[in-house]
């Protein structure tokens, strides 16, 4: 039989959002209340007729309310067959009642260690029972309703109120397989915190976690499916930004915007304006400048074919300026800590660009595990932030004061530029960006080509790239990159160094009169 009618439910919730009436409805359907501690008091104070377990389990709350369901009462309550002879004996011979409902949110592990708890208020806030009944209510799903989520309570009475106070065996499955998942993410979240408490970076289990935030139109290509989830890391990113206008976000929309978060993030002081373009998860453009609108024109040079249908990301408040601007050109999505009054006008007037606030959007993140799905298995990753590097020249020529400014900038750009990457920069600002390729002496080659190509759009003989710094993600392998790049006309280059070779690539440098600075550091982005 596929129905099951409820007669006795139990409430236990941290969360009482939509409590009261949902109880009100079980009670007005004939259904016996069970509860505990304050989820009681508060269905009391509503006039409702409540038991407490502790009169059904003839044991008091103890511990600090640590021990309360932990009982065979409870769980043979909520686990027994009810069509298992055995199970039915054992039931009636110790006294116990069946529960047919489950309705238990527990502690909130994530939102407390999320600001920042203590040890001591982290632990306490790991429930111990709320998981057990769930897990032992799911578990037998085809006699037990479990709900661990309020916005699940519409649907229930909905049911109820249409099979005569029953549920059904679809909806049963449905509401075990979420309560399953949600006793997962939450384990997740704690042991993801005490790994991070303790250190440990390879842990030999490694679990994820997240709630459903949007179900998305589709992934990459139409014919996937796809959603975002939420995380409970202390990080925020897109999925905390407010979008004031334009159609849903896709897929490639918020990989993209993503990106764009990272990359901006970069530029943390927002005395200095700050703009990137992405397209594709690479940046196209990135400039710092006086004012916004002056980082998002020199961005923009770099590469306007590409960034047509881009991302922006900026490091300020959007104004009117800029937003002019911006409006001539066809946008996806814009990304800023907030924006004024005439932005919000004239962007208005583009009903498919998405304008996506995040105040603290230039706040570092806090350190992040980064994971890819291989077959078979998960890479797992801290994430590349750039710490103090020491830099060193390694040429004759040591670089000028504003070369140094611009290698330093463009290094910073090469980090999130797919490898094989290669970053032109000039005033701070990319004027050549070659990405993806599989040899390091393509992505110059590109660069340069996007640079002239640039150049040309703007009745231009000279690339950009004349006078030019570049930053290489990796080191060079051979002496020809450093040929190429001097043919192009850069004047000093930073990259990791560590080659073979590296001898042969410094002379080659002596002999352009390039000036060359070695990080130490590399930034492979795949």
């Amino acid at each position: 039989m596929t129905e099951k009618t409820i007669k006795r439910a139990l409430l236990s919730v941290s969360d009482k959002t939509g409590l009261l009436p949902f109880a009100k409805s079980l009670a007005e359907l004939g259904i016996e209340l069970l509860s505990t501690g304050g989820t009681a008091s508060a269905l009391r104070a509503s006039g409702l007729t409540v038991k407490d377990v502790s009169e059904v389990t003839g044991f008091p709350e103890i511990m600090d309310g640590r021990v309360k369901t932990l009982h065979p009462k409870i769980h043979g309550g909520l686990l027994n067959i009810r069509t298992n002879a055995e199970h039915q004996s054992a039931k009636s011979k110790n006294g116990i009642e069946n529960i047919d409902l489950l309705v238990v949110n527990l502690y909130p592990f994530e939102a407390t260690i999320a600001k920042g708890a203590k040890w001591d208020d982290a632990i306490e806030n790991i429930d111990v029972g709320g998981p057990a009944m769930i897990r032992a209510a799911a578990k037998n799903h085809d006699d037990v309703t479990v709900v661990v989520d309020p916005s699940d309570y519409s649907l229930i009475v909905s049911e109820l109120e249409k099979n005569g106070a029953a549920t059904l065996l679809s909806t049963r499955k449905k509401l075990a397989a979420k309560a399953f998942a949600r006793t997962a993410a939450y384990d997740s979240a704690i042991a993801s915190w005490f790994n991070k408490q303790l250190g440990e970076t390879t842990p030999d289990y490694f679990t994820l976690g997240g709630k459903l935030h949007q179900t998305l139109r589709y992934g990459e290509n139409p014919h996937q499916y796809a959603a975002v989830y939420k995380t409970n890391d202390g990080r925020t990113g897109i999925v905390d930004a407010e979008q004031l206008q334009g159609k849903e976000l896709s897929y490639n929309n918020i990989n993209d915007a993503d990106a764009a978060l990272e990359m901006i993030r970069e530029f943390d002081k927002p005395e200095q304006a700050a703009c990137v373009i992405v397209k594709h998860a690479n940046p196209c453009g990135v400039a710092l400048g006086a004012t916004s609108v002056e980082a998002y024109l020199k961005a923009l040079a770099c590469d306007s074919t590409s960034a047509f249908g881009g991302i922006l990301a900026f490091n300020r408040d959007l104004d009117g300026r800029t937003a002019e601007e911006i409006s001539k050109l066809f946008t996806e999505v814009i990304i800023a800590p907030g924006a004024d009054d005439d932005a919000r006008h004239i962007l208005s007037a583009k009903k498919n660009l998405r304008l996506l606030l995040l105040p603290d959007l230039t706040k570092q993140s806090a350190a992040a595990t980064v994971v890819k799905s291989i077959s078979g298995g998960l890479l797992v990753q801290s994430s590349d932030s750039i710490s103090d590097m020491e830099l060193k020249v390694v040429s004759k020529r040591q670089p000028s004061p504003q070369e140094m400014l611009d290698l330093c900038f463009a290094f910073k750009v090469a980090k999130h530029v797919k490898s094989n990457a290669i970053v032109f920069a000039q005033n701070e600002t990319t004027v050549g960006i070659g990405a993806g390729q599989m040899s390091r002496i393509d992505s110059t080659r590109i660069a340069v080509r996007k640079s002239l190509d640039a150049a040309t759009a703007l009745g231009l003989k000279t690339p950009f790239v004349k006078g030019a710094v570049l930053a290489s993600d990796a080191f060079f392998p051979f002496a020809d990159g450093i040929e190429a790049a001097a043919e192009a006309g850069a004047t000093a280059i930073i990259q990791p160094g560590g080659a073979m070779r590296d001898d042969e690539v410094i002379k080659a440098a002596d002999a352009a009169g390039i000036a060359m600075v070695f990080t130490g550091v590399r930034h492979f982005r795949h």
